[in-house]
């Protein structure tokens, strides 16, 4: 196969010799250093042989000492696959060109690949590697990757580790997301458990602090559920029953039934676009992210327009992508009219919000039921949510005097 590859470069010439003695041309040739192969006799005193295109030449006039005709019958090789375009300039200028351009643009990186992000967006990895000097079109031998690297976890701390790979025109950035440390309770603040919602309690686990409420009891918002302050009890045989009291950061869950009632509002008349037919068109040619307009260069004269942009990139087989694009921008005039607003789309739009907001302020906790009720309203719809819950309600509160201590410095 190699072999192959060789002569394909460098050309071959498929020669057929006739004559009274072809076998003395071979020897001949082999006395000269004329490589030659794939030798087949037609007839007793004519043969076919292939030799390179620098011996071609010498074995054409090897032809006359052993008294026999030699004729070229074939040819093949790059070489000669070339000869064909010698008078066709604008193609060697293109291959050129085409040879320069593959030899320049290899040095300069063409497409960015980011992996390992989940939560850190691609975008704004790319938007901070482009501040530090790495973008599409960026010179990738002047590229210095470790710098660059522990400049953008500079500016992004939410990456623990960053490393840039350059292959030719293609960079890969391969991320890893910092985790981020528990949150610690500062146990030298004291405070209690109160309530967020008002309810029925359910169930009560007081870890540090002393409850103050037990199942059963109706609680509202703000009531201390768990007090951080402890009250030493003394003997049974002591006259005062309680020795004093010591202050603790009170912590423990709070279970509790719980009634919220929630409502939301949005007008029974909407403003909506009404286009006018007018539209304006423009060409615009992307390459390495420079916007060049070639065609419709005028400007917008319309006061209220969308913009639609159809984009068209330059994809390798492999389904990679250049930074190189035909967008067409087209520009749709509308106006403004005063249409109705659906009221069965409005008002399980507007459920859908309040069962969403419901499930936030619940938490991990359990919503037994829902009821809806709409009504209009000076103009417009106005929904309630009516829900029976079961939830945590408990919510740590500083003292006073804790928060005053950490004031004063």
């Amino acid at each position: 196969m190699l072999q192959r590859l060789v002569n394909l470069l460098r050309g071959s010439v498929c020669l057929e010799v006739e004559g009274a003695f072809p076998e003395r041309f071979l020897n001949l040739c082999a006395q000269r250093g004329i490589l030659f192969w794939r030798v087949e006799w037609l007839e007793t005193t004519r043969l076919r042989v292939t030799v390179t295109r620098g011996g071609s030449r010498q074995a054409l006039l090897l032809g006359d000492r052993v008294l026999c005709s030699v004729t070229p019958v074939g040819r093949k090789g790059l070489p000669y696959f070339l000869a064909r375009f010698r008078r066709r300039y604008a193609f060697l200028v293109g291959l050129t060109l085409s040879a320069l351009a593959v030899c320049i643009l290899s040095a300069f990186i063409l497409t960015i690949e980011v992996k390992g992000n989940v939560n850190v967006t691609t975008a704004e990895i790319l938007t901070e590697l482009r501040r530090q000097g790495l973008g599409v079109g960026a010179f990738g031998p002047a590229l210095d990757e470790r710098t660059i690297g522990n400049k953008v976890m500079l500016q992004l701390p939410e990456l623990s580790w960053l490393s840039i790979n350059l292959y030719g025109i293609r960079a890969e950035v391969l991320v890893r997301e910092a985790v981020p440390a528990p949150e610690v309770a500062d146990e030298s603040q004291t405070g209690s458990i109160v309530a967020t919602a008002s309810g029925i309690i359910i169930k009560i686990d007081a870890l540090s602090g002393d409850a103050l409420v037990k199942p059963g009891d109706t609680v509202v918002a703000g009531e201390t559920l768990i007090s951080g302050t402890v009250r030493l009890e003394s003997a049974p045989y002591s006259a005062d029953p309680y020795m004093g009291s010591y202050q603790v950061r009170a912590s423990g869950q709070v279970w509790a039934r719980t009634w919220r009632t929630l409502t939301a509002r949005i007008p029974l008349e909407a403003q909506v676009k009404a286009y006018t037919g007018e539209e304006y068109t423009r060409w615009i040619f992307t390459c390495f992210g420079r916007d060049t307009v070639f065609s419709g260069k005028g400007g917008i004269s319309f006061d209220r327009y969308d913009k639609i942009r159809n984009t068209w990139n330059l994809t390798l087989p492999g389904g990679r992508e250049m930074p190189l694009a035909v967008i067409r921008e087209t520009c749709r005039a509308y106006q403004l009219e005063t249409a109705p607003v659906d009221r069965t789309a409005a008002e399980e739009l507007l459920q859908e919000r309040l069962l969403t907001q419901l499930e936030e302020l619940t938490g991990e906790g359990e919503i037994v039921s829902t009821s809806y009720s709409a009504v209009e309203r000076e103009g417009m719809l106005e929904v309630t949510l009516r829900a029976e819950c079961r939830e945590e309600i408990g919510r740590f509160a500083p003292d006073p005097i804790t928060q005053e201590n950490e004031a004063d410095p």
